[in-house]
């Protein structure tokens, strides 16, 4: 007896998982800032435009975090987001 769901081709998609980590992560940098009483947004662009990781609190891990991420990702990610929300 055959399995008929062995003839099934699983796909992955590359872009979403991509765009699942970036935003998981600018989450948990955006939550980490807040509660420790920064303004996230300008914290973020400060480390986007500069690539200082010290805009970025540690807390949290978000510094960590943040470094995995490349600034090009983030910033496209936002972009996108951004212009698909018009």
């Amino acid at each position: 007896m055959v399995d008929r769901d062995m003839d099934k081709t699983m796909k992955f998609d590359v872009e979403k998982e991509e765009h699942n980590r970036v935003r998981e992560v600018m989450a948990a940098v955006y939550n980490a800032l807040k509660e420790k009483g920064y303004n996230p947004i300008n914290q973020i662009v400060g480390y986007i435009i500069s690539g200082d990781p010290t805009y970025i609190t540690s807390y949290n891990n978000a510094r960590s975090l943040i470094g995995k991420v490349e600034r090009d990702e983030i910033l496209e990610e936002l972009v996108k987001e951004y212009l698909e929300s018009l």
